[in-house]
């Protein structure tokens, strides 16, 4: 297979401009070789490192832009689709809207560094009503940042081949080797990890007709809402008696929860994510009868099911009394 460099060569920017975009897009095409080849060429001055940059800058704000307006429009909807991508599908749309909601430049500036908050915060912003004029100043002063620290890196290493040109050979040996396994171990991890998360999530989850008919019954069910602040804004319902607490706050008041009764948890996660690892947490720390909810919100609102509206001044952390 021939290395970054040596297809660089061949195809120049038009290339570095589709890998870039395309793993921006979110699909599982490292990029990182490819720019740090660009960085080594211009050494040589093969090619030139301040185009590249706008090239490769371009790129990243043509596939944010994308997910910006695909966010203001779909909102939740499409960050739970992003989250099937991610490492870590039990925290990664908190952890983005929670840095987004405390600092929004901040966090756009700071993204690209950060594995899992790159492709959600873009987003994440167009959902939550930043102005695309700010959205694109922030992201490309982020975007600018990352992609220039990666061409100095190659710039750097361009160097040392041309002091020592057998460094070239040993790439080309190896290289393309290293970016195969790097695609293949990226796409291995996934797997392992949603695998492990979804045999945890099998043995112990509620099936929303079941929790209606124990609701109907009478029965004393403890319900956690656990969703972020922002996502009750297009859909201020929680479900009937439901406590709306984050994660951390719920393990933080864990000696309130009952024990005589079934605790109940939901969110919006793929795959109740959120409420699979609060569950563990519970039961980490003495809590037997916890069970997340199959669909979580989304899926007991689509069974027409029973909602309780939220008063339009509801406050992150309030709450309503749990049924009993």
């Amino acid at each position: 297979m021939a290395l970054p460099t040596d297809i660089l060569i061949s195809y120049g920017y038009l290339l570095l401009f589709i890998w870039v975009f395309v793993e921006q897009c979110g699909l599982p095409v490292p990029a990182m070789p490819v720019i740090l080849a660009a960085g080594a060429l211009s050494a040589e001055h093969r090619l030139s490192f301040a185009l590249a940059l706008g090239v490769c800058l371009s790129a990243t704000l043509a596939a944010d832009s994308s997910w910006f307006l695909i966010g203001r429009r779909y909102g939740h909807l499409v960050l739970r689709l992003l989250c099937k991508l991610s490492l870590e599908p039990t925290t990664c749309v908190r952890r983005t809207q929670d840095s987004f909601g405390r600092r929004r430049e901040v966090t756009l500036m700071t993204a690209k560094f950060i594995p899992g908050l790159a492709l959600l915060a873009p987003p994440v912003a167009g959902g939550n009503g930043m102005t695309y004029a700010r959205f694109v100043l922030f992201d490309g002063m982020g975007a600018a940042m990352w992609l220039a620290t990666i061409l100095t890196v190659g710039r750097l290493f361009g160097d040392l081949i041309k002091r020592d040109p057998s460094l070239l050979g040993w790439t080309g040996r190896f290289g393309g080797l290293l970016l195969i396994l790097a695609v293949l171990s990226f796409l291995a991890g996934r797997l392992i990890r949603r695998r492990m998360v979804l045999k945890k999530l099998a043995a112990s989850r509620l099936e929303p007709e079941e929790l209606k008919r124990l609701l109907d019954a009478g029965q004393p069910i403890y319900i956690v809402d656990l969703r972020h602040p922002l996502e009750l804004l297009p859909d201020p319902f929680t479900l009937p008696g439901a406590l709306h607490l984050s994660p951390d706050a719920l393990a933080a008041r864990h000696l309130e929860i009952p024990r005589d009764r079934d605790i109940v948890l939901y969110c919006t996660c793929p795959s109740e994510a959120t409420a699979a690892k609060t569950a563990m947490t519970l039961h980490r720390l003495g809590i037997e009868r916890v069970r997340p909810l199959r669909g979580g919100f989304d899926e007991w609102k689509r069974l027409g099911f029973p909602l309780d509206p939220i008063p339009p001044a509801f406050p992150a952390a309030s709450v309503v009394p749990a049924v009993s």
